[in-house]
């Protein structure tokens, strides 16, 4: 199938959870995945009218998304691969959302890069709800004092928590662990859910799914 063939099955795989799930249409976003894809590929999904796409690192994203962004103006990308603070800087100027603020060091950068440029970007936390020692984010036991640190001391607009489940668990727990603690944090934002689960993900309360290569294919 095309991308543009793809991307209408899995917009309507996420209405089907939504029905599912009794929630309201519209409930669950969609963030295209473009990593490892050129300007080309991307531009039949934007044609289509998608325009949230995620990105996992800040360089590749510089060498496509600036031109992208100037063709067509209500693109909203996020950064949902790990930050370093040194490319703090450049994530603030190209990103509009970033996903994986997951310790003190980075918030900290962030901050001070959004309050230098003047740029308001919308973060979420990362949590490492399956406690991974090779994969980024905070542990779920931490993550009240996360926010509340981010929020009142580093002053940084969170709005939602992020998670990417074990590859071989279930990512139901999971994904309700991470509901909790939203809840607990008074979060109403959910970034969780990619292309072998996103309808799962949608139904335990994603208010946005992260889907690659159930679109663009594998590299």
């Amino acid at each position: 199938m095309s991308v543009e063939e793809q991307l209408d099955d899995v917009l309507s795989r996420i209405r089907d959870a939504e029905d599912a799930a009794n929630r309201p249409s519209g409930a669950a976003s969609l963030v295209a995945v473009s990593k490892t894809f050129d300007a080309d590929a991307i531009r039949p999904a934007i044609a289509t009218g998608q325009r949230i796409f995620g990105e996992n690192r800040v360089q590749e994203a510089q060498g496509k998304w600036p031109e992208l962004k100037a063709e067509t103006a209500d693109i909203e990308l996020h950064l949902i691969g790990p930050l370093q603070s040194n490319k703090a800087a450049d994530a603030v100027s190209l990103f509009d959302v970033i996903e994986t603020v997951d310790r003190e060091k980075i918030a900290r950068a962030i901050a001070a890069e959004i309050t230098r440029q003047g740029k308001p970007v919308r973060l979420y936390v990362q949590v490492n709800t399956g406690l991974e020692p090779q994969k980024a984010g905070i542990a779920p036991n931490d993550t009240v004092a996360f926010v509340t640190l981010c929020r009142e001391m580093i002053g940084i607009p969170v709005e939602g928590l992020m998670c990417i489940p074990p590859a071989d668990e279930n990512p139901g727990p999971h994904f309700a662990l991470l509901a909790k603690l939203a809840e607990r944090c008074g979060l109403k934002k959910l970034s969780m859910g990619m292309s072998g689960d996103f309808d799962l993900a949608v139904q335990f309360g994603a208010t946005s799914v992260r889907v690659g290569s159930a679109i663009f294919g594998t590299r």
